[in-house]
């Protein structure tokens, strides 16, 4: 892999100048643009140290990446895939981690190459549908969302570390899981985004071990010993604690001659640098080829700040105006679309009323509204990211079809 720096090159061939100059004319990445502001903005919903941690690791970036944007980038690493030509992964809905895995470690898949996503239901009937977007977007997602429960992180959902598991790292997986990682956010769709912000620091380079709370140690009974000897009050007690303790000290090397009270930091210290990074660093080194896939890494490496939002827990509550923008209505010819331009008015009172949140996967092609007078229900095209609003004669009835249709569609994840 090229470890130099990291140039970013558009479609025609030319180079940004400075920080994510480019063409203006390149709609996909505008409109990629418009979503990534929507979608990335981080606001850590964690502790208040975690929320420091985060603002500092911003500000020492900044510098840097004024004016480029995730998409200028994903649009750089995407060019290069070829969409002639595509791996294809058969998945249960109801398993996705073992379909998943199954497809990657095939010898013919190949990260370069479009996703064409097939599900298949429980009992084996394989879905009429052709993948132009929608399966590959749910398929990601859903892989995304399976990786962060998985047995290879460890930690508070917001707050995620890799594990230790020795069947994992002797099947490669942990290589695996950091190839799924890349290709999902290279190919348009989510990230992990449930990272600690200290891990995440330690994966891009910019500290040399984990510093974490003992509260972050996952193990119960660890953590117990850890806070233990962390509150002892004289020498004496953190003696007999070490003593007590003496094998699992020993495993991590933090067993040690104490002679003053303060030694017990340098124990706990070191033993959280052990438990979080020495034990796992062949697993940690493989996960980072896995995302090396696509050239993901080295554009990790040198924009941190900008992808933080993909591998680490954000949350920001979304506003009307800003899914109004996504979509782009499809109107009849002036003088014919009166009834379209009065739904239209019910669509955005409803998205004043209701919005909460949108799914975290690339909107690609733009977002469209249509309308249609055969059903009181919306109609939702998932391939090609269309809904098709009724038209209704009032508010009140257009509010309520639309939440019937939407709560009794959930076979694309709306709950």
């Amino acid at each position: 892999m090229y470890d130099g720096e990291y140039v970013l090159v558009y479609p025609d061939g030319s180079q940004a100048n400075g920080a994510g100059a480019g063409p203006k004319n390149t709609t996909s990445c505008d409109f990629y643009n418009t979503y990534t502001k929507i979608y990335a903005p981080v606001v850590i919903d964690s502790s208040c140290s975690d929320v420091e941690e985060v603002e500092n690791f911003q500000e020492e970036d900044r510098d840097t990446d004024v004016g480029l944007t995730a998409a200028d980038i994903l649009s750089n690493l995407s060019f290069n895939i070829n969409t002639k030509s595509c791996s294809r992964l058969n998945i249960n809905r109801a398993n996705v981690w073992e379909g998943a895995l199954r497809g990657f470690k095939r010898f013919s898949f190949d990260p370069t190459c479009s996703l064409l996503v097939k599900f298949t239901d429980d009992i084996g009937q394989t879905e009429e549908a052709v993948d132009t977007g929608g399966p590959t977007r749910e398929f990601l997602t859903l892989l995304m969302d399976a990786i962060k429960t998985s047995r290879f992180f460890e930690g508070k959902d917001d707050g995620k570390y890799l594990s230790f598991d020795s069947k994992a790292a002797e099947g490669d997986e942990y290589f695996h899981v950091g190839r799924m990682v890349a290709v999902s956010i290279v190919h348009g769709g989510p990230g992990p985004r449930c990272f600690s912000p200290s891990f995440y620091q330690y994966l891009v380079g910019k500290v040399k071990t984990i510093e974490a709370p003992i509260e972050d140690i996952p193990d119960t009974e660890v953590r117990n010993v850890l806070l233990e000897i962390k509150n002892a009050r004289t020498l004496e007690e953190l003696v007999e604690l070490a003593d007590k303790h003496s094998s699992m000290l020993q495993t991590a090397g933090c067993y040690r001659c104490l002679r003053t009270l303060e030694d017990k930091e340098k124990v706990v210290d070191g033993y959280i640098q052990w438990y979080f990074t020495y034990r796992n660093h062949v697993s940690f080194q493989r996960f980072k080829d896995g995302l090396a896939t696509l050239n993901f890494f080295n554009a990790l490496e040198q924009h941190p700040s900008i992808f933080l939002p993909y591998m680490c827990y954000s949350a920001e509550d979304l506003t009307a105006e800003s899914v109004e923008s996504l979509f782009r209505p499809q109107m009849s010819p002036t003088g014919n679309r009166h009834e379209e331009e009065r739904v239209l008015g019910y669509w955005l009172g409803l998205l004043n009323r209701c919005l909460k949140e949108i799914p975290a996967a690339k909107l690609i092609p733009q977002p469209q509204l249509t309308f249609q007078k055969h059903s009181r229900f919306p109609e939702v095209n998932v391939c090609a990211n269309t809904i098709k609003l009724p038209i209704l004669p009032s508010y009140e009835i257009f509010e309520e079809a639309m939440n019937y249709g939407i709560k009794n569609a959930p076979g694309f994840g709306l709950h």
